[in-house]
C-alpha cells in the first residue's frame, strides 16, 4: 500500500473537505462511511514517476467524488421525485395489495447484466424510503457490478404490499441510470485509451422530466453533465443567428443579458462562422456535424488564433467513431447517445419465500 502525493489543486480540496469532516455518530458520518473516503488515496501497488503518480492521484480523487455525486441532489428532490413517481404508478386503489397484506418480506435485487456500472442509488432507496421499506446495498454508488450473469445487488425488506408499490419506479430509475453510467463509463475509458485529454460530456437530448436523474447518471458514469438547461450557460444555435442576423450579433445580445457569470456557447459549421463567434466574444465554440478531417484542421487553426477558447466537437458521434474525433485542439466531445438510445441495465426484485 502507498499513500499517494496530491498534486496542489487536489491537496487544497482533501484539506477543504477534511476540515469539514463531520463528527463521529452524527447522520452525515454515518452516509459518509458507506462510501470511499476521497483522501487520503491508496492503491494496492507503487507507483513511480511523478507524472504516473499525479495522473493516478488524480483519478481516483475522481472516481472518490463521484461515489459522492448523491451529495449534490437536495434531500427535498429525492422526496417530491420519489412521491410523484409512486403516484403516477399508483393514482387511488391497489387491489392486489390485498393478496399480500402488510407481513414483512424480504426481496433481492438482481442485476442480469454483466459488467453494469450501478447508478441510482438515491433515487431506488427513495422510493423504498418513502412507502415504509429499507434498502442495504452490496454495491457502491458507481461500482462495476461484475461479470456474473445473475449478481445480487442490494436487499430491500418492508411489508409486502409496501414493498411491491415501490418495485417498479425504484427498478425504472435504477434500470436507466445504470444504463446510462454504463455507457459513459465505456466512452470515457475509450478515449482515455485514445490518450485525450478533454472532456466527454452529455447533452439536454434527456426524458423530459427525467433529466436529473439521467444528469447524475452521467456524473456518475465519469462524463461531464453538460449544462443543465436553458438557464444555465447560452448555446447559440443555427436557429438563433438566423433570427439574431449574425452570430455577432447574436452573442451581442446575450452578453448584455446574462453578463459576465454566464458563459455563451455558438454552434458553427464552419471554421469561419467559429473565427466570428470567438471574436464576438463566445467562450466555447461548437464544431458542429463536421468530418474528423474537417474538425482538426478548424480545430487547430482556431486555437491557434484564439488559444482560450474552448473548442467543442458535437453531432454525428458514437461509440463506434468516437476515436476518429479524438484531438488535442478539441476540449469537449459531446454525444446524445449518452441518453438517445441507450440500453438500460435489467435489473429485477425477488422476494424470497418463507423458509
Amino acid at each position: 500500500m502507498c499513500v499517494l502525493s496530491l498534486p496542489g489543486s487536489l491537496l487544497w480540496m482533501w484539506r477543504r473537505r477534511r476540515k469539514k469532516k463531520p463528527q463521529s455518530g452524527s447522520a452525515q458520518s454515518r452516509l459518509n462511511s458507506s462510501c470511499v473516503t476521497s483522501a487520503p488515496l491508496f492503491c494496492s501497488r507503487p507507483l513511480t514517476g511523478s507524472t504516473e503518480i499525479a495522473s493516478h492521484s488524480t483519478s481516483c480523487l475522481c472516481a472518490s467524488l463521484r461515489l459522492h455525486s448523491a451529495n449534490a441532489i437536495p434531500p427535498h428532490t429525492l422526496t417530491q421525485l420519489a412521491r410523484r413517481w409512486l403516484a403516477e404508478d399508483t393514482p387511488n386503489f391497489d387491489p392486489a395489495g390485498v393478496c399480500v397484506g402488510s407481513r414483512e418480506v424480504e426481496a433481492r435485487l438482481l442485476c442480469k447484466t454483466p459488467n453494469s456500472i450501478l447508478a441510482g442509488r438515491p433515487f431506488f432507496t427513495a422510493v423504498f424510503t418513502e412507502v415504509g421499506c429499507t434498502v442495504d446495498w452490496t454495491y457502491q454508488e458507481g461500482a462495476d457490478i461484475g461479470p456474473d450473469a445473475v449478481t445480487v445487488t442490494a436487499v430491500v425488506r418492508g411489508p409486502a404490499r409496501c414493498l411491491l408499490l415501490g418495485e417498479r419506479p425504484a427498478l425504472n430509475c435504477l434500470a436507466r441510470a445504470s444504463g446510462i453510467a454504463t455507457r459513459c463509463s465505456q466512452l470515457q475509458a475509450a478515449a482515455a485509451a485514445g490518450g485525450w485529454h478533454g472532456e466527454v460530456a452529455g447533452t439536454r437530448k434527456t426524458t423530459p422530466g427525467f433529466r436529473l436523474v439521467e444528469k447524475y447518471a452521467m456524473l456518475v458514469g465519469g462524463v461531464a453533465m453538460h449544462r443543465q438547461d436553458l438557464s444555465g450557460m447560452v448555446m447559440l444555435k443555427d436557429n438563433h443567428v438566423w433570427a439574431s442576423g449574425s452570430i455577432s450579433e447574436a452573442v451581442k445580445a446575450a452578453r448584455s443579458v446574462c453578463g459576465f457569470s454566464s458563459k455563451i456557447e455558438v454552434e458553427c459549421c464552419s471554421a469561419e462562422q467559429g473565427r466570428e463567434a470567438a471574436a464576438a466574444g463566445a467562450d466555447i465554440v461548437m464544431l458542429d456535424n463536421f468530418k474528423p478531417q474537417e474538425l482538426h484542421a478548424a480545430a487547430r487553426s482556431l486555437k491557434t488564433e484564439f488559444p482560450t477558447v474552448l473548442i467543442e466537437s458535437s453531432g454525428g458521434i458514437d461509440p463506434e467513431n468516437l476515436s476518429l474525433y479524438l484531438s488535442p485542439h478539441v476540449d469537449i466531445i459531446s454525444l446524445g447517445c449518452v441518453t438517445q438510445g441507450c440500453p438500460v441495465v435489467d435489473f429485477s426484485l425477488k422476494v424470497q419465500k418463507p423458509e
